[in-house]
């Protein structure tokens, strides 16, 4: 389950209990810290929280001023600055050397496009899509407000406050086709306004080849970072929903249908049947399509067998591309795993390093951001969009 979908079932619960309480977004990151903008908690009017923005260091005093903000019924912008060592508020201390903003909003539950509800509808239709919120205004400003919001999505589709829905639209577009998230000062016919623009994506589709007993962690794991797994294999007796209750999809599919099968062109797609003859056909059908990624579970030498038996008609540098690319076997991270738990971990690691584009390595050794989107420079120097008007 996705911390999305936990925050949707807790302000469900909330609401139908007739509990107020209050969203708390990361919404502005400067330097390091342990959650990105676009982070958010669920606080209710008696203090009980879901989601996190932060390891924890910051719950605690976000928790209280979230409540005040559902007192007053007033959104309040909050800013904590961890790179005090001589601050010992909130029991920080050196912290993680950023600063955190954080955006406090009370829910309406009667307003069908307050923040909760617009991420239902991106949860709902799950496409790439772009989350607008404005956080900082002109204080002379009368009409634009801090919490306003613009959803837009991949297709085109907008919700939210139509006195912002053109300036904010333009930056999103743009934004979704960057794909990274960031936060711009955008001047609107309302005044000038600083806006989060966040980029959502859909969940990672992961198909499993093979519905034998390793492929239970490996759905087991992939499911609780809220992938959407689809199970398949030839054995009735093997590729039950039972035996994979986390799947959103178990299909039984014999060899010789594996052929006509379309390849899911944005899934992570796993091989690790234990049956070569079901692991050729389904490299075969997988090679010639576009997925970003084929993981096949054995020897570099029984890939090579199998490349070479695969009737693709591929010259040999389009299979040297495939195979440098996009097959990625022996697969998993080399993590000295032995158990199926451990290789689930390694498998489902690689992938996760693939998705992000990113090259395995300790963090430790790394010179560059450990996260691609984190700013160098202060808020005020942020980058400009006044001509996204």
């Amino acid at each position: 389950m996705t911390e999305l979908q936990r925050l949707l079932l807790a302000y469900d619960r909330h609401r139908a209990g007739g509990r107020p309480c209050a969203l708390a977004t990361v919404v502005e990151v400067l330097g390091s810290a342990y959650r990105r903008p676009g982070a958010r908690m669920l606080v209710t009017d008696d203090g009980q929280l879901t989601g996190a923005i932060s390891g924890g260091c910051l719950e605690g005093d976000a928790r209280q001023r979230a409540r005040q903000a559902i007192f007053r019924g007033q959104p309040a912008l909050v800013t904590y600055d961890t790179r005090d060592e001589d601050d010992p508020r909130h029991g920080l201390g050196p912290g993680c050397q950023g600063v955190v903003r954080i955006l406090l909003e009370p829910l309406d539950f009667d307003a069908a496009d307050n923040p909760m509800e617009l991420l239902r509808g991106f949860a709902q239709h799950p496409e790439p899509a772009v989350l607008a919120t404005v956080f900082e205004t002109d204080a002379t400003g009368l009409r634009a407000a801090v919490g306003q919001r613009l959803l837009l999505s991949a297709a085109g589709a907008l919700r939210g406050t139509p006195l912002l829905a053109a300036p904010l639209a333009e930056a999103a577009r743009a934004t979704l086709t960057q794909g990274l998230s960031q936060v711009l000062d955008i001047e609107t016919d309302a005044g000038p306004v600083r806006v989060l623009l966040e980029v959502l994506t859909p969940p990672l589709r992961l198909i499993v080849y093979g519905a034998g007993n390793d492929a239970q962690p490996l759905v087991h794991l992939a499911a609780s970072l809220g992938w959407h797994i689809t199970v398949v294999d030839g054995r009735p007796n093997l590729a039950t929903a039972a035996r994979f209750p986390e799947a959103a999809e178990v299909r039984i599919v014999p060899v010789r249908e594996l052929e006509t099968q379309i390849p899911e062109a944005g899934a992570y797609h796993v091989l690790l049947s234990h049956n070569y003859a079901y692991d050729l056909a389904a490299l075969q059908n997988l090679l010639p399509s576009s997925v970003p990624y084929i993981g096949l579970l054995g020897p570099r030498a029984k890939a090579g067998r199998l490349l070479g038996e695969a009737e693709l008609n591929l010259s040999e540098a389009e299979a040297a591309e495939a195979l440098q690319h996009r097959l990625h076997s022996p697969i998993g991270l080399s993590l000295g795993g032995e158990t199926p738990e451990e290789i689930a971990l390694a498998i489902v690691a690689e992938i996760q390093a693939v998705k992000n584009g990113r090259r395995p390595q300790h963090l430790r050794a790394t010179t560059a951001a450990i996260h691609a989107d984190s700013p160098e420079h202060p808020f005020e120097l942020r980058p400009k969009a006044a001509e996204m008007r």
